[in-house]
């Protein structure tokens, strides 16, 4: 698409993603929890890589690949049902775009990009989203990815929350 450009983030991006993150958090309540260092939550965990995208020069959006940690369902869900270990997906994540770029396939876009980092390294990439977020959701299903469960969470000791897991189409 004219004016759009998918690269990988440099360490000048974070300000502006955080920025970004931000008027996402307060539109649709994406991270669920604010984190206290919301830079540092981007760049959190065993990265296997980060993207944004710039529309006509300007960051609209981010996503990044990690391998699976602690804690995430995915990627033990699609080893469980395919007879291999977690250390064969890739975990995509940390997935948001700027509200007035919407409509732009920006989230297809940056989600292809980490689905081709992933399979460049032989891994499967899965993800899970918060059962609120129907919009992810649905942007999952478009693009072909698979329900594997929903399940629920705990994220803290009074927090409980159902997520649906997915894998990437194979």
């Amino acid at each position: 698409m004219p004016g759009v450009c998918v690269r990988q983030r440099a360490d000048g991006d974070v300000e502006e993603c955080v920025r970004v993150l931000a008027e996402v958090h307060q539109l649709d309540g994406y991270p669920v929890n604010w984190p206290d260092q919301p830079g540092e939550w981007l760049s959190r965990g065993p990265l296997l890589g980060s993207w944004v995208v710039e529309l006509e020069g300007r960051l609209v959006g981010h996503v990044s690949l990690s391998q699976s940690g602690e804690g995430d369902l995915a990627p033990m869900l699609w080893s469980e049902r395919n007879g291999a270990t977690r250390g064969m997906t890739a975990v995509v994540g940390r997935l948001f775009v700027a509200p007035q770029a919407r409509g732009h396939r920006i989230g297809a876009l940056l989600i292809g990009r980490a689905v081709e980092e992933a399979r460049r390294r032989d891994l499967h990439p899965v993800l899970d989203v918060v059962t609120s977020d129907t919009a992810a959701a649905a942007l999952y299903e478009r693009l072909g990815w698979e329900l594997m469960a929903t399940v629920e969470q705990q994220w803290g000791p009074h927090q409980t929350v159902a997520v649906r897991c997915y894998a990437a189409p194979c």
